[in-house]
């Protein structure tokens, strides 16, 4: 096996070791890869929603979005973005579906975006989880001024959020 990434602490190595789309990356687990460049990695599901869902990850090991460095976004994105498209050539499919959990429904804890291939009436039903109202107008208020001072108190210190404030 590898030796972890440069400047990596005892916990992200032990993470890096035992992640399997860590092995993926370094070649010791199999892949159909359909995608690579300097800081991510493409390749089929195991089991797909439809025939040609991808995962996209970023090489270094990184469990939520929120822990993801502002480095690597522009280039995932735009990663995902050529995929989206890809799959829609190859397959002749007429959209695509991105998604992507963080914690919850993760199935690994490491970052992944999946890029499906969608077609009308394909059977895949807008969300896969049940929707919920919110109890009222006083409510939906509540939530989005929550969510905006987070935002806020967010950009103010420049985007990335302190250590201190992720989730465990």
């Amino acid at each position: 096996m590898k030796n972890a990434p440069e400047g990596t602490d005892q916990h992200e190595a032990e993470e890096w070791q035992h992640c399997r789309f860590c092995a993926i990356i370094r070649g010791e687990q199999p892949a159909v890869l359909v995608f690579e460049d300097d800081s991510s990695v493409a390749f089929l599901d195991r089991r797909p929603l439809f025939p040609g869902h991808l995962l996209l990850v970023p090489r270094e090991h990184h469990e939520t979005l929120v822990q993801l460095p502002g480095r690597l976004i522009a280039p995932l994105f735009t990663a995902a973005r050529l995929l989206a498209r890809a799959v829609e050539v190859a397959l002749g499919a007429e959209g695509s579906f991105i998604a992507m959990n963080n914690r919850v429904s993760q199935s690994v804890p490491h970052l992944h975006i999946h890029i499906v291939p969608r077609r009308r009436h394909d059977g895949l039903k807008g969300f896969f989880w049940p929707r919920s109202n919110y109890l009222d107008e006083a409510d939906i208020s509540r939530v989005g001024g929550l969510i905006r001072s987070a935002a806020a108190r967010l950009q103010a210190c420049g985007g990335e959020p302190a250590k201190a404030d992720l989730p465990d």
